[in-house]
């Protein structure tokens, strides 16, 4: 029953949290300067044809001569329906529109994340189990050195290298399955430092425990005792923390996405905020909110599987 409290808890706020960004989203693209219709236009049929009878056509057409509270009470009226509108732009339904972006960009976060941790679990593990050893000095300077690094100068050093100098890898876009590979590397090695260290300092923190003690004086060795007794425990805030960055990845794609012209979310955001294209900014911040909220669920029912004490934390 209290599982069941949790994921009707963690709904809610999903819901509550999604709606707060669409409404901080459509306030601040009504108080930005600048003409929303004109800007419309100019991208709907190109700046020669942006006459200022055509500006006005689309003013009426989109609403935009209302009060604002009506434009936003229009809209609350249609996501309740179901119905998130259609864009300024390509007058194509947000939902579809959004539902092609959120899975290129699922994809390509889903690869970040579980390469990400394909490269740190052994790493700090190892780090964790021998703490100041050659290894855990050695991840120290170089996840310091990779974290100061922006993840925009992290991928073009990487098309430099990959793309213009060996020609391994398509620049940007996506056709094949190639075209995943710089992105995915990319968010990748900006999770990694981070990744690192909590795996580290978990390990660390579960290999001097008392239980983890009493195993080795029965006679198990490190890695044996830390894979009977330790692993449990220290997968704890290992998920957590790993569930928080994949929701980082699920709303921190954008600068990444438009570095390689990737036609996630990102690049959708991007272009609908340079045309002040309103339904689609409006809903991409419902699927951000969305897809945080429901994450961090799952990653409190892991947790509450590997602990169940958590349980009354967790609800509240």
């Amino acid at each position: 029953m209290a599982v069941f409290y949790l994921i009707f808890q963690r709904l809610g706020q999903a819901a509550l949290v999604a709606f707060v960004l669409a409404t901080l989203s459509f306030v601040f693209i009504q108080i930005l300067p600048g003409d929303i219709a004109l800007r419309i236009t100019v991208a709907r049929v190109g700046i020669d044809q942006a006459s200022a009878l055509e500006v006005e056509r689309i003013r009426e057409q989109a609403s935009l001569s209302r009060p604002m509270l009506l434009q936003y009470a229009d809209w609350m009226r249609s996501v309740a329906t179901g119905n998130l509108g259609r864009s300024f732009v390509s007058d194509r339904p947000v939902s579809e529109e959004l539902v092609t972006a959120a899975g290129y960009t699922f994809r390509l976060a889903i690869i970040a994340w579980v390469l990400s941790y394909l490269i740190a679990l052994p790493i700090g593990i190892y780090a964790g189990l021998r703490p100041n050893g050659f290894l855990d000095r050695m991840t120290a300077v170089l996840g310091a050195t990779l974290a100061s690094l922006p993840s925009f100068l992290v991928g073009i050093g990487l098309i430099s290298v990959f793309v213009l100098m060996l020609r391994w890898f398509p620049p940007a876009g996506y056709r094949t399955s190639a075209h995943l590979v710089l992105p995915a590397v990319t968010l990748a090695l900006s999770l990694l430092p981070a990744s690192v260290r909590i795996i580290r300092n978990a390990v660390s923190e579960v290999r001097a425990s008392f239980y983890m003690t009493f195993a080795r004086f029965k006679g198990l060795t490190r890695f044996r005792a830390f894979r009977d007794h330790g692993v449990r425990n220290a997968a704890i805030p290992v998920v957590t923390f790993a569930a928080l960055q994949l929701a980082f990845l699920m709303d921190g794609f954008v600068v990444v996405e438009t570095l390689f012209n990737y036609p996630g979310l990102g690049e959708a955001l991007v272009k609908a905020l340079l045309a002040r294209d309103i339904p689609v900014i409006m809903g991409c911040s419902l699927v951000i909110g969305t897809l945080y909220a429901i994450v961090n669920l799952a990653a409190d029912l892991v947790v509450v599987k590997l602990d169940p004490r958590r349980m009354e934390s967790a609800v509240l």
